[in-house]
């Protein structure tokens, strides 16, 4: 019989008031009595509405399956079928928003914590099981792979099983791309990152680091010169958007992107131990109301500011970040500052900002996108007292790969033009994850790999 409770198992975390002073990760994992109850919820529904919210296409009842009778290793195997990062993907993927949100135990009560369990089973391997990874029989073809971020990862290994010799080009000096740039330790940790990119070395992926693509190379010499069959560009969204006011380019004033790159993939919090230096003052404002102004307001918590607020010109219904993070964040100690707008930034006779005008919001009518649109209040602007400023307010593909390319489509935002399996316009070129859509998750640019190394194969090898 199911386990018919109405809510989920609790998850474990660390104190609020303890966590945001370290980078340890805040939640602990269920234990193996827990995963194995919390499994027992699944209904093992025939029409498997959970797995229409997967983008990589789990077959989550059937490992949910192996989980109730305690066979925590089939359970991961099940998983690793279709998802080459299931570590990763059970700690940063928004279930809320696409398998538990399919659940039908979710209509009266909590959905099964499919994310959770999935931690879990990739959790039991790392811990318990030694991989022994067979590596495909090679196919004679070879594809190069730009970025080593989700999407990446997950054409490379598609591709490595299926025979093809892959080449990853990754422009930092460290694999992993957003994962190990952009999320912080406390969410994801770094081993785990690699640990992922290791399983797929041995499967025969080579990663070359510290070449950028546009200058180190170009994509046409990966094609002519180098000999490749095909190319993969998921080189990501990395170029930070500002707001264009006054006082952006003030000391103290960072993009999302570097802030938390110092951070986490530079181990800024490790200064000294780590030459890194990060400076963070008493009061720091984050710009924006997605997961990276999350995971920036958190981190600067950590780094010894008194005072973080989160300044979103919308309400708190409207923030598009995970309601788990938004929670979190709250939790630690964030002040979201909702319904303000800034306005301009104010500096010092040192070029340090000290200050932020803002101006107050209402919301009027729903925009294009759905949500409310917000209008200044005229008269409402204060100005507020600030030493540090995190602009998170999204980010583009860096035009270097579309300006160095020929026959490359891109619209007007910047973004590789794609069809549904990644092709674009220069033959043999596919693309995917965010340097298509833009800023978007972790397991929606994976699902764009998966699609993409199916097309790849089917375009070589028929």
């Amino acid at each position: 019989m199911p386990n018919m409770r109405m809510d989920k198992n609790p998850m474990p975390e660390q104190a609020p008031d303890v966590r945001n002073k370290n980078f340890l990760e805040v939640t602990l994992g269920y234990t193996p009595e827990a995963a194995i109850d919390e499994a027992q919820r699944c209904l093992n529904c025939k029409n498997k509405p959970c797995m229409q919210g997967c983008p990589v296409s789990v077959k989550i009842p059937e490992f949910l399956t192996y989980m109730k009778d305690g066979d925590f290793e089939g359970a991961y195997q099940k998983i690793k079928e279709t998802n080459a990062l299931p570590a990763v993907c059970g700690r940063v993927c928004p279930q809320e928003k696409q398998c538990e949100s399919k659940c039908v135990r979710g209509i009266k009560g909590e959905p099964v914590a499919i994310g959770r369990l999935e931690r879990f089973a990739a959790d039991y391997h790392m811990a318990n099981v030694k991989d022994e990874t067979e590596i495909p029989k090679p196919n004679g073809k070879k594809v190069a792979v730009v970025g080593s971020g989700p999407s990446g990862l997950t054409v490379a290994g598609d591709l490595a099983k299926m025979g093809y010799k892959v080449t990853v080009y990754e422009a930092f000096h460290t694999a992993g791309g957003v994962l190990m740039y952009g999320i912080p330790e406390f969410r994801l940790p770094k081993d785990i990152v690699q640990k992922e990119i290791s399983t797929l070395e041995k499967m025969g992926v080579d990663i070359e680091t510290d070449v950028i693509i546009g200058r180190t190379l170009t994509v046409d010499e990966l094609l002519s010169d180098m000999g490749y069959d095909a190319v993969y560009i998921g080189s990501g969204a990395g170029l930070p958007n500002f707001m264009g006011i006054d006082g952006e380019s003030l000391n103290g004033v960072y993009s999302a992107n570097e802030f938390l790159t110092r951070i986490n993939l530079m181990k800024g919090y490790k200064f000294p131990e780590y030459d890194t230096p990060v400076f963070v003052g008493r009061n720091v404002a984050v710009l924006g109301g997605g997961n990276v102004a999350m995971d920036a307001a958190r981190c600067a918590k950590r780094m010894g500011a008194e005072n973080v607020y989160i300044v979103y010109r919308r309400g708190k219904e409207e923030l598009p970040a995970r309601a788990e993070e938004v929670e979190h964040a709250e939790q630690e100690g964030v002040v979201f500052k909702l319904l303000q707008n800034p306005t301009k930034l104010i500096g010092n006779d040192e070029g340090w900002v000290t200050g932020m005008e803002v101006i107050h919001m209402e919301l009027g009518e729903a925009d294009e996108s759905g949500r409310r649109r917000p209008v200044p209040i005229e008269g409402s602007e204060e100005i507020l007292e600030m030493d540090t400023v995190v602009v998170a307010i999204g980010q583009s593909p860096n035009p270097l790969i579309r300006q160095t390319t020929d026959g490359l489509e891109t619209n007007r935002r910047g973004c590789i033009v794609a069809d549904d399996n990644g092709k674009t316009t220069k033959a043999r070129v596919y693309a995917g994850g965010d340097v298509v859509t833009g800023a978007a998750t972790v397991i929606l640019a994976m699902g764009a790999g998966k699609k993409a190394a199916e097309a790849i194969d089917k375009e070589l090898n028929g």
